[in-house]
């Protein structure tokens, strides 16, 4: 049975599943962050902790949202050249790709957010990438929702002796 404090209880007393240190690229070389991905203790889902730092921030749209997604490939080299789509293997129609998440919230240049998926699973994953792009996601426009330009990407990875 799930109770109202399950996932933060989760982030706060066990080792994520797996994670991702997140770069930036060329553009904004000097974002950083960390996402971390648990499996929840009725084994269905996967909960996502990310945080960020110096992220871009104008004044005049700051507050801002940034599109988040889960990429097929866990290539972040060439500035992000090689990260693939969104992780879709069904097939659907965007916003329904297993890879679309959730904005994050740009915050004077930070953000935190915790999410809880029950369409994911860790086993799939891992060995993908979670990117950062320079404009929301419009969860609209097809094929990928004109989310602007990858700005900052990680390798999902899973935590030593866990997976």
């Amino acid at each position: 049975m799930k109770s109202s404090t399950i996932f933060s209880m989760l982030t706060m007393t066990k080792l994520p599943d797996a994670f991702a240190i997140i770069h930036g690229g060329e553009q904004y070389p000097d974002i950083s962050g960390v996402a971390n991905f648990y499996r929840p203790r009725w084994d269905s889902g996967v909960v996502l902790e990310i945080e960020l730092s110096h992220l871009p921030n104008t004044k005049e749209y700051s507050p801002r949202f940034l599109g988040l997604h889960i990429h097929e490939n866990g290539n972040c080299s060439q500035n992000m050249a090689h990260t693939g789509s969104h992780y879709n293997p069904t097939n659907a129609d965007h916003p329904y790709h297993l890879g679309d998440l959730p904005p994050v919230l740009n915050s004077d240049g930070y953000s935190y957010m915790a999410v809880y998926d029950s369409f994911l699973s860790i086993e799939e994953i891992i060995g993908k990438s979670i990117v950062l792009h320079s404009r929301r996601d419009d969860f609209v426009t097809q094929p990928a929702g004109d989310s602007g330009e990858k700005i900052a990407c990680g390798v999902i990875r899973p935590v030593a002796g866990l997976l």
